[in-house]
């Protein structure tokens, strides 16, 4: 007896120290560990919350960028952290996605937490400026003539190989693809017409698309682009089912205590709605989320689902 008591009270001392050290949370700059190289869209999604979170906290929020592996490197890193809420990660679809496709992982999916939705850029279908199609429709029924067409992906299990999986599996086109080591990689084989088409980020398609380089044929999101409404989604011409993002969202290392999720949450999406940080993020293309963290769970959930389908159907595997 005397033993179990002693276990309860030193439970709930430990209970009432983590809630303290939430209260006082945070004391100290927080580390934001991003997958991918300064730069690109994750990347700059990451400093955009960091720079509005931290206003939100009270505390410097550091941008650490550890790409690598596919961002399996940084997730790692984050994954093996200690739980205290200094560290988090800046998470993607490849986050979700990666231990459906790899072999192997140096760590579980439940090692890490959804926090909150930091913003997502629409993915673009994108084809040579003088391309014969002039939308998706006429894409997809010109792909099933003769031996098909050439898909530029930034490698296998990016966005644009789940584009491509979405647009044959779903809808019959008759795609081949052509890996490549990076998006900018599969945009200079559009533009030379090494490749029919290829998928990217709206922040890297619309400088093309407002110059003239390159034809856009859909936005693969539920929503147009606030920087570019002219273009219609998949959905809004009869595919559905060809819907994924460029999303940015932030992850914690499992075992951070709940109102540390709850007050970076919070931070993230006072984050997305300060005025002059959202209509920044807008004009390069980017959609900024936030919300409540209880939505990015369920998104997390909801998409880990969906694109699991996808990988089944394609049977997309990383040699």
């Amino acid at each position: 007896m005397h033993l179990s008591s002693s276990l309860v009270l030193l439970a709930a001392l430990a209970g009432a120290t983590a809630t303290a050290s939430a209260q006082t949370w945070p004391a100290k700059p927080i580390r934001l560990v991003v997958p991918f190289a300064a730069g690109g869209a994750n990347d700059l999604m990451a400093r955009a919350a960091a720079e509005g979170a931290s206003k939100a906290l009270g505390q410097p929020i550091v941008v650490d960028n550890k790409p690598g592996a596919g961002a399996t490197l940084g997730a790692d890193i984050v994954a093996k952290s200690a739980p205290d809420g200094y560290t988090f990660l800046v998470s993607a679809a490849g986050v979700i996605s990666n231990s459906m496709i790899k072999k192997s992982l140096p760590y579980k999916d439940s090692d890490l937490v959804p926090v909150n939705m930091i913003g997502l850029a629409p993915s673009v279908i994108l084809v040579p400026a003088d391309a014969p199609y002039k939308d998706l429709k006429e894409f997809i029924a010109a792909s099933k003539t003769g031996a098909g067409f050439h898909w530029a992906t930034a490698g296998t299990g990016s966005t644009p190989h789940f584009v491509e999986g979405m647009l044959e599996t779903k809808y019959g086109a008759k795609l081949d693809v052509v890996p490549y080591k990076s998006g900018s990689e599969s945009i200079t084989a559009v533009l030379g017409k090494q490749v029919e088409a290829t998928s990217e980020a709206s922040i890297v398609a619309l400088p093309y698309l407002k110059s003239g380089k390159l034809k856009a044929l859909a936005n693969t999101w539920t929503t147009r682009i606030s920087a570019y409404p002219e273009l219609p989604t998949a959905a809004e011409q009869g595919f559905p089912e060809v819907r994924i993002a460029h999303w940015a969202g932030v992850h914690a290392p499992h075992g951070t205590p709940e109102p540390v999720l709850e007050k970076m949450s919070a931070a993230i999406d006072a984050a997305m709605k300060t005025p002059a940080i959202a209509e920044r993020l807008k004009g390069l293309g980017i959609e900024p989320i936030g919300g409540a963290r209880a939505s990015f769970v369920q998104f997390v959930d909801a998409e880990r689902a969906r694109l699991g389908a996808v990988v089944k159907a394609t049977g997309m595997k990383d040699e």
